[in-house]
């Protein structure tokens, strides 16, 4: 049994993981690698097997960087079934059919930029119709139910706590005779997030494969997030200005919709206009509609006491047409938008981003990791001015940065996935995590007794 780490190995993004066994091949997770824009188009569009020899996909859950490549590997000639819960499945067509119409319309960009230069065109890396085609060979799979992707190994999903429908996937594995077992954790969530469950814990597993995203820093706590969250939107009403939030459209836009629906039914905050300005983001909160039996106790208790649904409420508008959205851009009274892409790269938010930063007013609101060399990134450390569409923008709006909202687990709930196998497990392997906070998480896990670790290096291949 061999392992390769085609992605996701000392970075965060690009997951994907080759399985080799009894003469078959699984991947886990087929995700876009996202960072320096000239690096990307070569590092996707290319893989280092050939897709057509590839049995089955086995997803962890529906964010682009761990699903964003299954159109090219299918266009590519991978023809297996793509095995997923059936929440990932749903919010999966959605997001690869929206992926594809951002390949098509950047690289229309890009090719006109190439013909001025006298440069022949290129093609996207996928299309729409790419991602319709990989959509069609998903197959759901409930949590805890077990299923048979190839010969001699037996799959489980548990409930990861990430994003809805997001899960671990443990395989247990007949290798030659042998019995082995394996625990890839996609994206840890955290224990208290608002919405979905708790993750699981792994159990009783000879390999871990973790991601350490956060494993040099701990979090607030969503309590402690959700306080900082209030004061924030308190402080911008009162002097009159927008809350601009760049949000990932799926996970993380309902997770705020839902922190704003509690604050404004409790009285906490006046019932001032709120906007999902993002497609993606509108259709996704209609999927989360679909799956009430995945949400938490707590969502399910505020729901009863309060009426209403949790993504729903009065105050609450789903922006749909390009003209409702740039129609917010003549309203002058407090609001809050919450748009789409979440490390403020493209879509809407670069438009709300052009029109409200230089106003001091305004409050840009960064509420998840932000990727090296992104808009988002660049507001988080702190630049005086922004380059969007070309145009200088100066900086006047107030940025705050917190980072209690984040969907990943910090380092001590990080600390507790890799306890919960210690003395079992022959080896933990650390992925999705750039060096700075591998390294740290590395450091406390030798402090704490727990190993022995190891942090692949991309292409890696090991033998168990």
């Amino acid at each position: 049994m061999k392992i390769t780490f085609d992605g996701a190995a000392r970075t965060v993004t690009g997951s994907k993981y080759l399985i080799e066994v009894n003469g078959s091949k699984l991947l886990l997770d087929c995700g876009l690698f996202q960072g320096r824009r000239a690096d990307t188009y070569q590092r996707n569009q290319n893989f280092s097997f050939d897709p057509k020899t590839i049995d089955a996909v086995i997803l962890s859950h529906a964010h682009i960087d761990h699903s964003g490549n299954l159109p090219n590997l299918v266009k590519n000639g991978f023809s297996g079934p793509i095995y997923a819960t059936p929440p990932t499945a749903t919010l999966g067509n959605i997001m690869l059919q929206d992926a594809g119409y951002i390949q098509e319309s950047d690289i229309e960009y890009v090719n006109k930029k190439r013909a001025r230069r006298g440069e022949p065109p290129v093609k996207p890396l996928y299309t729409v119709a790419d991602a319709v085609k990989a959509v069609e060979q998903f197959y759901p799979i409930n949590y805890n139910e077990s299923f048979s992707p190839v010969p001699g190994v037996e799959v489980h999903f548990y409930e990861a706590g990430h994003i809805l429908g997001s899960a671990a996937i443990r395989l247990d594995i007949d290798d030659k005779g042998t019995h082995k077992s394996l625990w890839f954790s996609g994206d840890i969530g955290r224990s208290d997030l608002p919405l979905i469950n708790s993750p699981v814990l792994p159990s009783d597993v000879d390999y871990l494969l973790m991601e350490c995203t956060y494993g040099d820093m701990e979090h607030l706590t969503v309590e402690e997030a959700f306080e900082s969250f209030k004061v924030a939107v308190k402080k911008t009403f009162k002097r009159g200005g927008k809350v601009i939030i760049p949000a990932f459209a799926v996970g993380r836009t309902q997770e705020i919709v839902f922190f704003l629906n509690r604050l404004i039914s409790e009285g906490e905050i006046p019932a001032i206009p709120v906007y999902v300005d993002s497609p993606l983001a509108v259709e996704a909160s209609k999927i989360f509609r679909q799956y009430p039996e995945y949400f938490d106790a707590e969502t399910n208790a505020f729901i009863r006491e309060n009426h209403h649904p949790a993504l729903d409420f009065k105050a609450l508008t789903y922006i749909n047409s390009v003209e409702e959205s740039k129609a917010l851009n003549n309203k002058h009274e407090p609001m809050v938008i919450i748009s789409a892409s979440g490390m403020a790269e493209t879509g809407r938010i670069l438009h709300h981003l052009k029109n409200n930063v230089e106003n001091p007013r305004n409050m840009i609101l960064i509420v998840g990791w932000q990727a090296p060399d992104t808009l988002g990134r660049r507001l988080v450390e702190g630049a005086k001015e922004l380059r969007i569409f070309g145009q200088l923008f100066e900086v006047r709006a107030e940025v705050q940065i917190i980072s209690g909202l984040s969907a990943h687990a910090g380092q001590d709930f990080l600390l507790k996935y890799a306890a919960a196998v210690n003395g079992r497990v022959k080896k933990i392997y650390l992925v999705h995590g750039e060096e700075d906070a591998a390294t740290a998480f590395m450091a406390k896990l030798k402090e704490n007794g727990i190993g022995p670790f190891e942090y692949p290096v991309l292409n890696d291949t090991v033998e168990f």
